[in-house]
């Protein structure tokens, strides 16, 4: 089965109905939507999506449109759309719901989310805060809508580079506030940002819950192939830049579609590469600060923690400075632990990364019999044929500790040895 990634692509910002928009226009059916939340228990609702042209570029608007309805019929007024609620509240209309669990979760550590940045930005208990513009029935309808068309989706990761931030002021229910809110900026802290010069909200705080909550990756891995996208706009009409965000729904198929096309160059033979060429992920930082005894450290806990290669090079720096080039080689799934691990042990305040293709030789070991012990050696082939053969070092090593000899000694019979049993090689 092939992984399906979400990507998002935010121009424009990002907010609880351009989200809504964009799932709609992946292919989630509207009214499936709206059936399926009626069985929240709320006031009478819609969910409509528009199809538009904006700046050339055609798309979809999304809205939650509320009903006309009589409040004598319900005695509690906290649940009327225009005074907001308790997290407490909207927990019971989740749970009291017939949505698939896995939605019922989702969409409560979402609202939770938006519970803590706003009981933290005010200095009160999460049970105490009243939420005002999220807690309005259609900022219910969006972020519950949003959890239900995502599992309807069937994604299996959601990738988002960075998102846009305006700037000025902004007006909510309780005064004045810097743009963009508070509770926003901090559901945002450690997600990449990108000032634009637009002075409105651009982010808010049901987009910055929902994508920080969502968000697995950065980007979708490479080779990976786009199966379809949506474009969804905004209400509000920027200065600058169209009121945008895009998603695109990607499947992993790069790798079964490169190793044909190797089949399709070498043949479907037995010795056919088909394993010979992979991708590799390289990241590198520069380090002018740091003492050796750091840096091997870091090499040990590289390696431990399954870097492919590690090494470093002398460089000047600014002010005719010394200093070093660490570079690691790793599987690109071994990413976020190799960053990890470089910010943890090292003095770096940033490390670049690129992707990269290598083509390794198919690998295999022997043993030869030396006069003082076995020797591994390890063999590398191209196309069926052997091209290298080396002792295993760590062996040679350790023989030679045991028998008092040098290594090099060791080695070189290792070697002999191995060539006399493969001769024309």
């Amino acid at each position: 089965m092939n992984r399906k990634i979400l990507h998002f692509e935010s121009i424009g910002g990002a907010s609880g109905d351009m989200i809504l928009g964009a799932l709609v226009g992946l292919g989630v059916p509207v009214a499936e939507l709206n059936e399926e939340l009626k069985s929240l228990h709320i006031d009478p609702f819609e969910i409509v999506v528009d199809h538009v042209v904006e700046q050339g570029m055609s798309g979809v608007r999304a809205k939650v449109v509320l009903h006309e309805h009589h409040h004598h019929h319900h005695h509690d007024h906290d649940h009327g759309h225009h005074h907001g609620r308790h997290l407490s509240t909207i927990l019971k209309l989740i749970d009291g719901s017939a949505l698939p669990d896995p939605v019922k979760k989702e969409a409560a550590e979402v609202f939770r989310k938006i519970g803590e940045a706003e009981a933290a930005i005010h200095g009160v208990d999460i049970e105490k805060i009243h939420f005002h513009e999220v807690g309005a029935m259609d900022s219910i309808v969006d972020i519950i809508g949003c959890c239900l068309a995502l599992h309807k989706l069937g994604v299996d990761g959601v990738s988002i580079r960075s998102l846009p931030q305006g700037h000025g002021t902004i007006k909510c229910a309780h005064g004045t506030y810097p743009n963009p809110a508070p509770a926003t900026l901090r559901l945002l802290n450690g997600f990449p940002c990108e000032s634009v010069d637009e002075p409105f909200e651009l982010v808010t705080p049901t987009g910055a819950a929902l994508l920080s909550r969502w968000k697995t990756d950065t980007a979708p891995p490479t080779g990976c192939s786009v199966k379809t996208s949506s474009y969804s706009f905004g209400h509000r009409k920027l200065n600058h830049r169209p009121n945008l965000l895009r998603a695109s729904v990607y499947e992993e198929d790069g790798g079964r579609r490169f190793v044909e096309a190797l089949s399709d160059q070498y043949g479907s033979d037995e010795t056919s590469p088909s394993s010979e060429r992979d991708e590799v992920l390289v990241l590198e930082c520069n380090l002018d600060d740091t003492t050796p005894e750091l840096v091997g450290c870091l090499f040990d806990r590289l390696f431990e923690n399954g870097a492919l290669e590690v090494f470093t090079t002398p460089v000047q720096m600014k002010k005719n400075r010394s200093g070093i080039l660490l570079t690691v080689l790793c599987e690109p799934v071994a990413r976020e632990k190799m960053l990890d691990l470089i910010f943890a042990e090292s003095t770096t305040f940033g490390v670049r990364e690129r992707l990269g293709k290598r083509v390794i030789l198919e690998r295999s070991f022997e043993a030869v019999k030396t006069p003082f012990g076995e020797v591994r050696i390890k063999i590398g082939k191209r196309r069926g044929e052997t091209v290298t053969a080396s002792p295993e070092i760590e062996n040679c090593r350790r023989l030679a500790e045991e028998k008092g000899v040098p290594v090099k000694k060791i080695y070189q019979l290792a070697q002999s040895a191995w060539l006399a049993e493969n001769p024309g090689v």
